[in-house]
This record gives structure tokens, sequence and C-alpha cells, in this order.
């Protein structure tokens, strides 16, 4: 930070094991990369190159390499597994991680219907071997899953291995978790929260509205994914009160000693 302000929220520290923030990559040129993390890198903590754009990616190696030369975990998007798995090719998205010296996986079935004891059994494979983050909610606006879904898919996800569970919404922050209009499921994310620890829960959150939801709701250190490379700095100055959708949040000082509390 540039200078002191009182009654600011505690951030969690780089290398974060929660209040994280994801960034989708859907196809940014190197130059474009460089730029951004000149002024965003300490703010982001894993980026994801989006659907299956590392697929179709130029010196998509170079392009990673620089994400790891600032210390940032890069992984695919779940589409691009999803489109290995349903062509019987897991094995080989396993030797493309290695090859490319990935440490971190998404196990997703929004877009192809997984038995779910099957993706357990590939969550618990690849858990052996990188950190996995495995997205649980379709990308179909129509299929609606109850909250006592989400909690059983999501607790039977991290027995199996996964690291974080990411709440999913696309990059249009339209589906699962939110309706259509992108106004949040409330009574479903308060459900989850009952069974879930929310540092274990990633909710995609890309549209502005729906960041201010969590921050109000779980404070400066929810862990936020699905963020475009340009809403990286305005969602850390939201974070810490300094943008008018959460200006009041911290200014009442037993309010930013309950923020810090709830972090020791």
């Amino acid at each position: 930070m540039n200078f002191k302000l009182k009654n600011m929220p505690e951030r969690t520290q780089k290398p974060r094991k929660y209040g994280l923030t994801m960034v989708m990559d859907k196809g940014m040129g190197h130059d474009e990369v460089k730029n951004f993390l000149s002024v965003a890198a300490p703010y982001v903590d894993i980026v994801k190159l989006g659907f299956g754009t590392a697929f179709v990616t130029n010196r998509l190696r170079e392009k990673i390499e620089i994400y790891r030369s600032h210390n940032i975990p890069v992984y695919f998007g779940g589409t691009l597994f999803e489109a290995f798995l349903i062509r019987g090719q897991f094995d080989d998205y396993v030797e493309i991680v290695k090859d490319y010296g990935l440490q971190h996986v998404e196990v997703s079935d929004g877009s192809i219907i997984i038995p779910h004891a099957e993706k357990c059994g590939y969550i618990e494979k690849l858990a052996k071997h990188v950190t996995v983050l495995s997205e649980v909610g379709s990308k179909d606006a129509t299929h609606i899953m109850p909250p006592y879904k989400w909690i059983e898919l999501m607790r039977a996800e991290l027995e199996a291995g996964s690291t974080y569970v990411i709440a999913e919404a696309r990059e249009a922050g339209n589906v699962g978790i939110y309706r259509g209009t992108g106004e949040v499921r409330e009574g479903l994310v308060q459900e989850i929260l009952t069974q879930i620890p929310s540092e274990k829960i990633i909710w995609e959150a890309p549209q502005k509205a729906q960041q201010v939801y969590f921050l109000e709701l779980l404070d400066a250190n929810v862990n936020l994914g699905n963020l475009a490379p340009n809403e990286v700095i305005p969602l850390e100055a939201m974070r810490v009160g300094l943008r008018g959708d959460t200006f009041h949040l911290y200014l009442n000082k037993e309010k930013g000693e309950k923020a810090e509390t709830n972090h020791i």
C-alpha cells in the first residue's frame, strides 16, 4: 500500500491461502500480460487461461513463463479438461499438464455429464501430483441444483482431494450461483456456507454487484474468481473499502476490529 489509513481491513499476504483473486485470461498478448502484471501482480493469486484458449494460444510456453516469473500460478480452464476427457484422452491431458510444468489443474463437468464418483476419481488421481481446483455447477442455465446437492458435491470433492471448490457462474456471471439477470441466489449461497468452509470456496464473481455482495457477506478476504484483468485493481480497492460500493464497511472501528479478529 502506498500510504497509511486507519480502520483498514487486514488483507492476507501472498502466497495466500484465502482472500484469493483468480483472474481469467481469455487471450491477452504477451505485452498485455506484462503491462497488466506491472501494476496488478501483488493482487493476482492465480490465473486461468479461460475455457479452451490454451489450445489456440500462440507461444503458450512463453506466456506461462511470464506469469511464472511473477510467482503467479497458471492453469488451463476446465472446459479444456472436459474436451480431453470426452475424447478419451485423460492420460494425454495429464502429460500436457506435466509438459507445461503446471502445478494447478481445474476439474469440471460444466459442459459434459460425468458421474460424480468418476469425477472424484479424477480429482483423487490428480491431487497426488498437483493442486486441484474443482468446479461445481452447470453452465446450462436450465439445470438448477438444490442447495443440498451443491453441498453434497462440494463436500465430496474436497474429501477427494480438491484444495478449493469453485462455484460455477461462467465468465458472464449468469448461471450457477446466479440467476440469469446476474442476481445472487442468496439462499443458495448462505445454505452452502452452513456446511462448507468459506476459505475453501472460490466464488466466480465477474460482475461488480456480485463482488460487492460477497465482500459484504464474507469480508475483504473472500475468494473471488473469473476477474477480468482490468478489474483486479478496482476489486482490490473495493476489498479494502476504497470504492464507493464498500466505502463505509470499515469506517466504524468496531467493524474493522471484527474483520481483523476473524483472520487471526
